[in-house]
């Protein structure tokens, strides 16, 4: 009996090992698996961290991580590529090359810089090597408050702050930019997503605001919500339905991890919860 090939929707996360499971690799291997997507990883550091921070930093030799993206790549192909913690500028060029050469598309970068417990990740030389060589070509930037602060050297400490904010990103040659609010006080949480067309210059822009859940199980989620944006996108949607649908799915994995005790210090959103109806076939 013959028929079409069946394959899964391939998502390829570029980013740290976090021991403790709740973030990085391991955060982004169980959202794209939750989502109905098949995940692939190149670590880029291995850090010994738990719920109360990070005590160890060790970085994978440029030559390995080529490797890992090399392998996967050459072999199964990617409909989607998710960017994490990136420590230096030859890890950083290296992906850069390899996006090129690859060819890979439908690249969500999260500029991690500082963990949610206050912790370096990243070398003081990397941040304008990032900039200068993975926002243009990334899909779309997913920073949250504290790393914007550092990418335009001001503090972002207002709602009526963010969209000048997502539009100053843009002008760092961002392609599209999710600025994520969840930093800020409120019973709301305030997301502005501003994508740049392409053909006239005109700035999109989409404000998404969401009840602010309390709860202190959050580590891992700016994580968590740009794999599920690859996620997205690997499934076919654009990228407005795809950071849509992906807080959703974030939303519901803090609420339903927010009781959950895992560890003594930041706890993990509950990643598995997903139900048949926030896949996307």
């Amino acid at each position: 009996m013959s028929g079409a090939t069946l394959t899964y929707p391939r998502v390829l996360t570029i980013a740290g090992s976090d021991s403790g499971g709740g973030a990085g690799i391991q955060a982004d291997l169980k959202t794209i698996a939750a989502l109905g997507c098949y995940g692939m990883s190149a670590i880029t550091a291995i850090t010994a961290q738990n719920t109360l921070g990070v005590s160890a930093i060790h970085e994978v030799p440029v030559e390995i991580v080529k490797a890992q993206i090399d392998a996967v790549v050459d072999d199964i192909g990617a409909d989607a590529v998710k960017i994490g913690m990136l420590s230096s500028p030859e890890i950083i060029r290296t992906v850069a090359q390899a996006i090129d050469e690859k060819h890979l598309p439908h690249v969500v970068l999260d500029p991690v810089m500082v963990s949610a417990t206050g912790a370096k990740l990243i070398d003081d030389g990397a941040m304008a090597c990032l900039v200068a060589e993975l926002f243009s070509r990334a899909q779309v930037i997913t920073p949250n408050l504290d790393e914007a602060g550092l990418l335009l050297g001001q503090a972002i400490t207002e709602t009526t702050q963010l969209v000048a904010a997502a539009r100053a990103l843009l002008g760092q040659g961002a392609q599209a930019v999710l600025l994520k609010g969840g930093h800020l006080v409120g019973a709301e949480v305030v997301d502005v997503l501003a994508i740049r067309q392409q053909a006239t210059g005109a700035v999109e822009l989409h404000e998404l605001q969401s009840p602010r859940i309390q709860t202190h199980n959050l580590h891992g989620s700016g994580c968590t919500l740009s794999s599920a944006i690859a996620s997205y996108l690997a499934l076919g949607l654009d990228l407005p339905a795809a950071v849509q649908a992906a807080r959703v799915y974030v939303l519901a994995a803090i609420e339903a991890g927010m009781r959950v005790q895992i560890g003594k210090g930041v706890g993990p959103l509950n990643h598995t919860h997903a139900p048949q109806a926030m896949k996307v076939r």
